[in-house]
């Protein structure tokens, strides 16, 4: 036992995870060369595609995976969730997740864990090692705990995430600089932590891949003028998960994840343009850019991402539909979306799940009634605000996918198979050989057969 496992306060196995948001497997399964690293631990250990959760968006997602529970345990369901008994919404921060996290668990088994990063996770917990949060973070000095760590980011040039709006250029030249800069940081940040090699649980996320593929990700598929900018921002995302795997010990096991897979976007649809237009949905006034501002003859309206809501009385401050009629007029709506076309006559849902099917648990009261998996090329919208078209294009030409999110661990005793985003963390858990109750977590070990 060396000098920093007496300072661990014990010896064990240890886990250093690397999120890198929104990456398809797919695309590093088809550019082996563009990604010898990845391709490395695929070879070495295992690899695979995995399934994200319901729905598959970020702020929903990294709750999911951090806690190995769904939804309907963790209470957060995308960027924009609703107050119950109001029209009031909110944006979820890290005390809205009310279940375990991961290194929650490895804390209170004596163990330390070092957090960076990570969405949803603001503020930033004080009974870790050290975390900076990460996506909704206002600020690095606000972020980071303790005041050390606060100093070594900002004496690096760490941000919280890059400039997205940049992203909207034409030229997308000052958006990959940007990009180049945001991930230089945060490599320089992670491997100074990893060397500190204090910590018994690593935990931090690349989120700029995820941006990257928002704005580049048909420019890949399709093979145009800025697929190589997309190409040679990778090669660098590859590069430095290989100088991780590099510093780290014997006695750790890396880890690489997304949190959902991504594809090209043909259109953004306006799903409560689309209500309106179809008779589900009115406002009060002309002046409306809020689910306050529905009237009370509403029978549904939407948040993103896809999730629907019938407007119930007796749950719904002004509810129009009785709670006798909500399963008629809930498969009313499942059709309507389940015919829905866009404007190449392809079908705009894969699939139209109902809450029963996707969420459980003791916070699933805010559930959506309904949630569309969209088929690949639609990314679903829903502003309060007149839209006036129903499908329309922006500067976004890559969206989330609930399919190809991507798992990679150094350990060739894991064995993927019909995995997804709920088995990652008792996963972590087995690897580090920490006990846990089995029925905590609505996913399974990859590591038990």
């Amino acid at each position: 036992m060396g000098l920093f496992d007496r300072l661990r306060g014990g010896d064990g196995p240890r886990v250093a995870f690397f999120g890198i948001d929104g990456v398809p497997y797919s695309l590093v399964s088809d550019n082996p060369d563009e990604f010898p690293n990845l391709s490395a631990m695929a070879r070495d250990g295992t690899a695979g595609a995995i399934d994200s959760i319901v729905p598959p968006e970020s702020s929903a997602c990294w709750p999911s995976l951090t806690t190995g529970v769904n939804p309907g345990e963790t209470g957060v369901y995308g960027f924009q969730d609703r107050e119950n008994g109001s029209y009031d919404t909110y944006v979820p921060m890290g005390r809205d997740v009310q279940a375990t996290r991961l290194w929650d668990r490895v804390t209170d088994a004596g163990r330390e864990a070092t957090v960076m990063n990570v969405p949803v996770t603001f503020p930033p917990q004080r009974n870790v090692q050290r975390m900076v949060s990460g996506f909704l973070s206002p600020s690095v000095e606000k972020a980071a705990y303790p005041d050390d760590l606060r100093e070594t980011l900002e004496s690096v040039g760490y941000r919280i995430d890059m400039n997205s709006k940049l992203g909207h250029q034409e030229d997308k030249s000052e958006f990959i600089d940007d990009a180049f800069e945001t991930l230089d940081a945060r490599f320089e940040a992670f491997s100074h932590y990893i060397e500190e090699d204090d910590w018994d649980l690593f935990f931090g996320v690349f989120m700029t891949t995820d941006r990257v593929n928002h704005f580049l990700f048909k420019d890949y598929e399709d093979d145009t003028d800025d697929k190589e900018l997309f190409m040679e921002f990778y090669k660098r995302v590859d590069e430095y998960l290989g100088k991780l795997r590099e510093m780290l010990p014997e006695d750790v096991t890396m880890v690489v994840a997304s949190d959902h897979g991504f594809t090209s976007l043909n259109h953004e649809v306006h799903y409560n343009t689309w209500l309106r237009q179809n008779g589900w949905l009115d406002f009060d006034g002309e002046d409306h850019d809020s689910l306050a501002d529905i009237s009370d003859d509403t029978r549904a309206y939407a948040l993103i991402p896809g999730r629907f809501y019938i407007n119930l009385e007796g749950r719904e401050p002004r509810g129009s539909v009785p709670e006798d009629e909500y399963e008629d007029v809930r498969d009313e709506l499942k059709a309507d979306l389940e015919a829905m076309e866009g404007p190449d006559g392809s079908k705009v849902a894969e699939r139209v799940v109902t809450k029963e099917d996707a969420f459980r648990g003791a916070h699933d009261d805010i559930a959506p009634d309904l949630v569309v998996i969209p088929n690949h090329g639609y990314d679903l919208k829903a502003g309060f605000k007149d839209g006036g078209e129903v499908y329309t294009s922006g500067p976004r030409n890559g969206m989330h996918s609930f399919d190809n999110a991507c798992l990679f661990v150094d350990d060739e005793n894991v064995h993927i198979g019909d995995a997804d985003l709920l088995d990652i963390a008792p996963t972590l858990l087995d690897l580090m050989d920490l006990e846990y109750d089995r029925t905590a977590f609505d996913g399974s070990s990859l590591t038990r057969a």
